[in-house]
């Protein structure tokens, strides 16, 4: 009887292991087409919202590749990976900053129309991750980092799509850069949030 419940379990973890794979597998080439769809896009509109959240696209894209590494790893390699996508992730914030502050001296109107259409696909591209991925984010900490990068996407998608109809009402770029600045800011506190779970995991004696 025993050894059946364990086969049992054995099976199920395994299945939802599977399960967890094929989700990561489908949101990180999501994420990687959209980064090249965003970033070629914001440069062309010169739209540091668009720049922002292509790179945000890359960074998961790197998120969901180390989550797909120490998906069969023990508890200590799923923090260590915490702690990569909290890097990533401060990272981003750091890009976006640096590229709002080149923008803030150059204030070239942003192409209002170019924002909105791709920032409109990006949003039902992160909504399809949500989607797949909110039913594995209370498995472990490594599905749980995944899914607030995921839902930190729709937030940063909502604002570019409003960063779009402001420019386009205003003809200024200032709701571009505000948006940007909005941006590193979500992504800063995100990454605190995931490298704090990460060490705390890591220090934690099991």
């Amino acid at each position: 009887m025993a050894d059946n419940c364990c086969q049992g379990k054995t099976q199920a973890f395994k299945k939802l292991k599977g399960r967890q794979k094929r989700v990561l597998w489908i949101v990180l080439i999501i994420n990687a087409v959209m980064f090249v769809i965003e970033f070629g896009g914001g440069l062309r509109a010169q739209a540091l919202s668009l720049t922002g959240d292509s790179l945000d696209m890359l960074g998961d894209a790197f998120v969901y590749g180390s989550s797909l590494y120490v998906l069969n790893q023990g508890r200590k390699a799923q923090a260590k990976s915490a702690l990569f996508k909290g890097g990533i992730m401060f990272l981003s914030a750091i890009a976006v900053f640096a590229r709002g502050t080149y923008q803030l001296f150059i204030r070239d109107v942003p192409d209002a129309s170019i924002i909105s259409e791709i920032g409109l696909l990006a949003l039902v591209a992160n909504l399809i991750c949500l989607f797949l991925l909110t039913r594995h984010r209370n498995d472990n900490i490594n599905m749980s980092a995944v899914w607030l990068c995921s839902r930190n996407d729709i937030i940063a998608n909502t604002s570019v799509l409003a960063a779009a109809g402001l420019v386009f009402l205003t003809h200024s770029p200032i709701p571009d850069l505000v948006v940007g600045g909005l941006l590193t800011v979500v992504f800063a506190k995100s990454a605190g949030k995931v490298l704090y779970q990460g060490w705390r995991e890591l220090h934690t004696d099991f």
